[in-house]
């Protein structure tokens, strides 16, 4: 009978201790690159396999991190919103590198998810995407924060509530999208998106907008901000208020790409060409962007950086480390629409 190669092996054959081996097979950056090339090298040799469970029971730690999916209140079926999806695999490939496993799970808002993940010891700690109405979803947040559960949560900036959040500088992309739509000679700009406390990401960007009319010394017209959600039935609705008003505007700028592909759709059952007469931007650049009809202009997020962040941040929070809530720049993507 074989005998099984234990960690102690490892450690003799590349000359280090026994903890170093753990650290290196762990991915630790406590230990230099060639020591843990070396090490993964011998225990491949002697077709090592780390013990998880016994791992877990030593460090009193899952390895493992969740990643909870909430609902958007949409009116059909499909509730979680594709630019989340966007971001899965890049959280799963920066949870892979950093030895975690990753646990998805989509959670319906009036569930009690705050209070099952790493107090069940299921996971060591919590990404969250999605939050509905960010009021109500407040509620669950300072839970998590009375229960002193680790967690990052994607988009809202948040200040000096004890929240780590992760997220695009949105005040700064309704900027560049609206700036972008005056260079080309637009002078009566609609907003599409909720403005309001409940859709604090939708402000900032509005906030973006109104800033970037102002420093052309142009009044922002209230008449000319709709409210939607993210869906193509939402952005469409909101379009055909807009338009069946008759106020005057010669370009849109929507708070997400699912907005700006419903109002396109209006726009044209109303005869109006985009972009010859109306200019069209979105917000996400999601895959489908690029082959709307016309391709959309839209504020491009950085989803690969952004997942990779919400993991790093999230384990720094988990081993105690000083790790402070970040903004990721946006960029402008330039398509047909605008």
């Amino acid at each position: 009978m074989s005998i099984k190669a234990t960690s102690i092996d490892i450690a003799y054959r590349a000359g280090v201790s026994q903890s170093t081996v753990s650290r290196a097979l762990r991915n630790s950056p406590l230990v230099n690159e060639e020591t843990k090339q070396k090490i993964h090298a011998i225990a491949k040799e002697l077709n090592y396999k780390v013990d998880k469970n016994a791992s877990n029971l030593r460090t009193q730690s899952s390895l493992t991190l969740a990643l909870l999916l909430c609902e958007d209140p949409t009116n059909d079926d499909s509730h979680i919103n594709p630019f989340f999806l966007t971001m899965l695999g890049s959280i799963t490939r920066a949870t892979a590198r950093q030895g975690y496993d990753l646990l998805v799970s989509f959670q319906q808002l009036s569930s009690d998810w705050h209070a099952d993940y790493e107090d069940s010891n299921k996971a060591d700690g919590i990404i969250l995407l999605g939050y509905g109405d960010f009021k109500d979803y407040q509620e669950k947040l300072a839970k998590l924060i009375e229960q002193h559960t680790h967690f990052v949560i994607w988009g809202p900036e948040q200040h000096s509530d004890g929240r780590l959040s992760v997220g695009c500088d949105n005040q700064q992309g309704g900027f560049i999208a609206t700036q972008h739509l005056l260079q080309l000679g637009a002078k009566d700009i609609a907003f599409l998106g909720d403005a309001s406390e409940h859709s604090p990401e939708f402000k900032s960007r509005y906030l973006g907008y109104s800033q970037a009319l102002s420093a052309k010394k142009l009044l922002v017209n209230r008449a000319l901000q709709y409210s939607a959600i993210s869906t193509e039935s939402s952005g469409y609705d909101a379009a055909m208020a807009l338009i069946n008003t008759k106020q005057q505007f010669d370009s849109i700028f929507c708070a997400s790409d699912l907005i700006a592909i419903g109002a396109i759709r209006a726009l044209k059952e109303q005869g109006i060409n985009v972009p010859e007469q109306v200019k069209v931007v979105g917000y996400d650049d999601l895959p489908v962007a690029s082959f709307a009809n016309p391709p959309l202009t839209t504020v491009k997020q950085d989803t690969k950086l952004a997942g990779e962040i919400l993991v790093e941040c999230l384990l720094k929070q988990i081993r105690g480390e000083p790790v402070d809530s970040q903004l990721i720049k946006t960029s402008l993507v330039v398509r047909g629409s605008a």
